[in-house]
């Protein structure tokens, strides 16, 4: 009976399916992760450009605020960002902009996006224990052009 019991304890077949089954959920958990962070940064620079054009845009004479929010949908949509998100876009044509000694006038488009993790939102809902982990967030961006 003795020998039985030592040979069992020296026995590693089920080792490595352990070690898999703990280690393979961490390794997915990791990818994806850097998956979803290369889809925000990438997201990120998608909002920072739409701001920049419909500043670009703002700073041209005769041209309406209707115009500039369309013309940083039609980028965000160029972008291949989400139809059916809505970003927010705030337009201030009196924005003074200092340079050396004196001041010009200037535009500042804002463009708020609201951003949701595909994957990770519904881990930090679980593992998480405040209520408000996993939520959408906004990603903002701004740029501010002198008007010509």
């Amino acid at each position: 009976m003795r020998v039985h019991w030592t040979h069992l304890r020296r026995d590693e077949r089920g080792a490595a399916l352990l070690e898999t089954a703990l280690a393979l959920p961490l390794l997915l958990v990791v990818s994806v992760s850097i998956f979803e962070f290369g889809r925000a940064y990438q997201t990120m620079q998608v909002v920072t450009n739409a701001a920049r054009e419909g500043a670009r845009v703002a700073v041209l004479p005769g041209i309406s605020d209707a115009m500039v929010t369309a013309r940083v949908q039609s980028y965000l949509t160029a972008g291949q960002l989400s139809k059916n998100v809505t970003p927010t876009v705030s337009i201030n044509r009196n924005t003074p902009i200092s340079y050396g000694a004196g001041s010009a006038p200037g535009a500042t488009v804002t463009v708020n996006y609201p951003f949701k993790f595909m994957f990770l939102n519904n881990v930090l809902k679980l593992v998480a224990k405040n209520p408000t982990a996993g939520n959408d967030f906004n990603m903002a961006s701004s740029a501010t052009m002198r008007t010509e």
